[in-house]
C-alpha cells in the first residue's frame, strides 16, 4: 500500500501566556532534505523532549480531525492539519494499523516507528482545550513519531509504503500498556520486546518495572501538577 502524505514544517515562537513552541507549522511542496534530526527548515522548541534522533518527524492520522471537530464544534475551524504539530499528514495509517518498528520508505529514506506522541499540555494552550492533551491519551488518537534509518530526499509526490514489519505491538497497543493498564509487567516486557522502540520509551518502561511505579506525567499534560477539579 502506498500513503500519500502532506508535508509540514514549523519555526520556533514565542506565545503570550504559554512557553514557546514550533507547533504552528505549514504546508511545504518539492523536494526536502531528510537528515538524522528531521526536515530542513524544521525547529523544535525544549530539545530535551522534542525532536532528537528518535523524535525526528511527527506523524498525525488525518482522519482524527473529524472526530475532534465533532467533539468541540466551538473550535471546529481549528482541527485542521497541521494543528496538532505534524510533519507527516496520511489518510489510511492509524494508530491501529500501524506498528512499533515499521519501517517506512519514503523517497530516498527509510523511516522507523519509535514510539506514541506523548501529549503535552501546549496542545491545550493551542486549541484553547484545557484537557486535550489528556484526551488524546486517553483516545490513544496521538499519533506517532519516527526515527530516521536512512537520509535523503523526500517530497510529498513520494507516497509513504511500508518497508518492513517486525512487531506486534500496535502505537494503540503502545499507548494502553503506557498509559491505560493497571502495572503488568509482562506487558512492558511485550513494549520493551519490540523492535525499534525509542530509547525514551524503553527507559521509561525499565524504570517502572525496576520500581514497580508508574511515574507522575501530569507536569507533561499540564504544564504543572494536575489542575483541581
Amino acid at each position: 500500500m502506498h500513503y500519500p502524505a502532506d508535508i509540514y514544517i514549523g519555526q520556533v515562537r514565542d506565545y503570550p501566556g504559554s512557553r514557546p513552541s514550533a507547533i504552528a507549522k505549514v504546508q511545504v511542496e518539492g523536494a526536502l532534505t531528510l537528515t538524522d534530526l528531521g526536515l530542513e527548515g524544521d525547529q523544535q522548541a525544549e530539545k530535551v523532549i522534542h525532536g532528537g534522533p528518535d523524535r525526528a518527524l511527527c506523524h498525525y492520522p488525518r482522519e482524527h480531525y473529524a472526530q475532534w471537530a465533532r467533539e468541540f464544534p466551538a473550535q471546529a475551524d481549528r482541527f485542521v492539519a497541521p494543528a496538532f504539530g505534524e510533519n507527516l499528514s496520511t489518510v489510511g495509517l492509524t494508530e491501529e494499523n500501524v506498528y512499533i518498528g515499521d519501517i517506512f520508505r519514503w523517497g530516498e529514506a527509510l523511516i522507523q516507528v519509535t514510539q506514541p506522541r506523548s501529549p503535552c499540555f501546549k496542545v491545550n494552550f493551542h486549541f484553547a482545550i484545557s484537557d486535550l492533551s489528556l484526551l488524546m491519551q486517553q483516545t490513544a488518537r496521538t499519533g506517532w513519531l519516527y526515527r530516521v534509518v536512512q537520509a535523503g530526499v523526500v517530497s510529498a509526490d513520494a507516497p509513504l509504503e511500508l518497508a518492513s514489519r517486525t512487531s506486534d505491538v500496535s502505537i494503540r497497543d503502545a499507548a494502553a500498556i503506557a498509559w491505560h493498564m493497571p502495572f503488568d509487567d509482562d506487558q512492558y516486557h511485550r513494549l520493551l520486546s519490540a523492535a525499534g522502540l525509542s530509547v525514551s520509551w524503553t527507559r521509561t518502561m525499565q524504570k517502572r518495572r525496576i520500581s514497580g511505579q508508574i511515574e507522575d506525567y501530569s507536569r507533561r499534560l499540564w504544564g504543572s501538577a494536575r489542575p483541581a477539579g
